[in-house]
């Protein structure tokens, strides 16, 4: 069914979205090329999926970069690439009582997921072994959820890292595989999803996305968003591209705020019950809009990225406030700091 522009046939979607059905490519692309006057139509129909499943809560994650630059990759997107022109911090794993320390951070910013998140094509043991030690004393000291984001991943290493007590693995599939040669070609899009595969044989929460914005068609977008409801990860950022200065993107244009509620909102449909992230880019691409992409999203990044910086932490939670939702915590308000 194609549908025509209204509010009855966006309710169609959040009926199906409540059913978990699934989307006809028609009707995702009746989404993606709405009219922006359609776009708060849309948005409400996505919320009405989005609290069925979520009520109004909002989860708070943030990213500590353990590990910066020094990768050998070519991903086009990304300002730690070894083909990436432009000055960074270049570092080697932080040592065991920094990556604690950020979980204390963490804890202050009212987040519930501490993101430890290393460059690199993948670990060696003796990384994950660092990341494992830090986690079993941060999972023994705070009441956090810990994801890791490692790079690609061999199976031994996924199950060290559920022992110690990771509850979350990130490796996004960022594009759809027809497109993935255009933006990497030093990994396969099968790396991603095999690795993805080994989190979730050993026992941890799958989590990938993708990156929206980098050159990809439409049917292609939707396509990647159908191919991660069938990897059936558990958590999805949804990334903007932020185009960097000395990368292969880099004038590339930004994805823009009707652009990106849209591409939230298709998320919503697609992904019904599953948590959907705003992620990078959210603040130079949604600008002003940034509190709408709350009806579709349930799930936000406080503080910086990786190598770009974010909105402070008092301001999304403002913004959660002023929203009328509520911040998801894991038990953080009996949480004692030191």
């Amino acid at each position: 069914m194609t549908l025509k522009n209204g509010w009855n046939e966006w309710g169609i979607l959040a009926e199906k979205g409540i059913r978990k059905e699934t989307l006809s490519k028609d009707d995702a692309l009746a989404v993606l090329r709405a009219d922006e006057d359609e776009v708060l139509s849309i948005l409400d129909a996505a919320f009405k999926v989005r609290k069925h499943f979520y009520g109004k809560k909002v989860k708070l994650n943030m990213i500590v970069n353990a590990k910066s630059g020094l990768c050998p990759e070519d991903c086009g997107y990304c300002s730690q690439s070894s083909q990436a022109q432009n000055e960074i911090d270049r570092y080697p794993l932080l040592e065991k009582e920094a990556l604690v320390k950020g979980a204390e951070e963490a804890m202050r910013r009212k987040a519930g997921t501490y993101c430890i998140v290393a460059s690199g094509r993948g670990p060696t043991d003796k990384e994950v072994e660092h990341v494992a030690s830090a986690v079993e004393e941060i999972t023994a000291a705070y009441p956090l959820k810990i994801c890791a984001c490692l790079g690609i991943l061999k199976e031994h290493q996924a199950v060290r890292l559920k022992e110690a007590g990771v509850h979350r693995y990130n490796h996004n599939l960022n594009t759809h595989k027809d497109h993935h040669g255009e933006i990497t070609t030093t990994h396969t899009y099968e790396d991603r999803v095999g690795t993805v595969n080994h989190a979730k044989e050993a026992g941890l929460s799958p989590c990938s996305g993708l990156i929206a914005g980098m050159g990809e068609t439409d049917e292609q977008l939707i396509e990647a968003l159908f191919a991660l409801r069938e990897l059936d990860a558990d958590s999805i950022p949804i990334n903007l591209l932020h185009p960097i200065p000395g990368t292969k993107l880099e004038n590339q244009n930004g994805v823009g705020p009707m652009r990106s509620l849209k591409i939230l909102a298709l998320s919503r449909f697609i992904l019904p019950h599953k948590e959907i992230r705003v992620s990078g880019g959210r603040e130079v691409n949604l600008r002003s809009l940034q509190p709408l992409a709350l009806y579709a999203a349930n799930s936000i990044f406080v503080g910086d990225y990786l190598t770009t910086g974010g909105q402070i932490a008092e301001s999304d939670h403002q913004m959660i406030k002023d929203l009328g939702f509520d911040i998801e915590e894991n038990a953080l308000e009996d949480a004692i700091l030191p």
